[in-house]
C-alpha cells in the first residue's frame, strides 16, 4: 500500500486530522516559506503524533548542524532536503534522509545516498505537477515519493502510473492557504481505499 505524507502542517487540528485518517508521515517545513514553522512549534505539534507516524523536517540547502538541531529539538524521524547538500554528508545525518529532486526537461538525478528520493515540481510548494512523462521508462532503484500538485482528484492516477513508495501533498489539502481537515481526510482516503 502506498504511504502518505501530509506536509506543511502548522496547526494541531491539521495534525490530528492527518494522524486520525491514517497518514504515515507528517511534514514540518523549516525552510523559508509561507508554511515555515519553528523547531519549538514543531516540538509542540509532535506531542500529538504517535510513534507509528513519522515526523519529517523539510529543509532547503541546510547545514549539518541545522539538521541535527532540528532532529534533536522536535524530535524528527527523517529529514527531507531540497537544494544543495553534499552527498558525502548524507551518511553523517543521524536519521534517514529523503532527497528531493526537481523534475525538469533538462533531466533529473535518479539516485542518491539518501534512503529515499522525492520527485517534485520545478517549483516546490507551488501546487503544480511536474510533467509525469519525464519519469516514464526510468529505472529508479530506491524507494521514492511523488510530490507536486497532488490532490484527491489526481492521486490515484499518480499511484497507478508510478507505484511510488509514498505520495506527498501540501497545497492540495489547503483552502485559502490553510490546511483543510476535510481535504486531508479525503486525500488519505483516496490513497488508502
Amino acid at each position: 500500500m502506498t504511504k502518505v505524507k501530509i506536509c506543511g502542517l502548522s496547526s494541531r487540528d491539521a495534525v490530528l486530522a492527518a494522524v486520525s485518517s491514517g497518514a504515515d508521515y507528517i511534514g514540518f517545513v523549516f525552510a523559508p516559506s509561507k508554511r515555515q514553522i519553528s523547531f519549538e512549534t514543531a516540538n509542540k505539534l509532535a506531542g500529538d503524533i504517535p510513534e507509528t507516524v513519522k515526523k519529517v523536517g523539510v529543509f532547503v540547502s541546510p547545514s549539518l548542524k541545522e539538521l541535527e538541531e532540528a532532529i534533536k529539538t522536535v524530535p524528527l524521524d527523517l529529514v527531507q532536503v531540497h537544494g544543495d547538500f553534499d552527498e558525502e554528508l548524507i551518511s553523517s545525518v543521524s536519521v534517514p534522509m529523503i532527497r528531493a529532486v526537481q523534475v525538469t526537461k533538462e533531466g533529473s538525478v535518479l539516485s542518491s545516498k539518501a534512503k529515499y528520493l522525492l520527485f517534485d515540481a520545478p517549483v516546490a510548494g507551488s501546487g503544480e505537477t511536474f510533467d509525469w512523462q519525464l519519469l516514464r521508462d526510468k529505472h529508479i532503484k530506491q524507494p521514492f515519493f511523488i510530490a507536486g500538485g497532488l490532490n484527491a482528484g489526481n492521486v490515484k492516477e499518480c499511484i497507478h502510473r508510478f507505484s511510488p513508495y509514498a505520495v506527498d501533498v501540501s497545497s492540495g489539502v489547503e483552502t485559502a492557504g490553510q490546511k483543510d481537515s476535510r481535504k486531508i481526510i479525503k486525500f488519505i482516503e483516496s490513497v488508502k481505499k
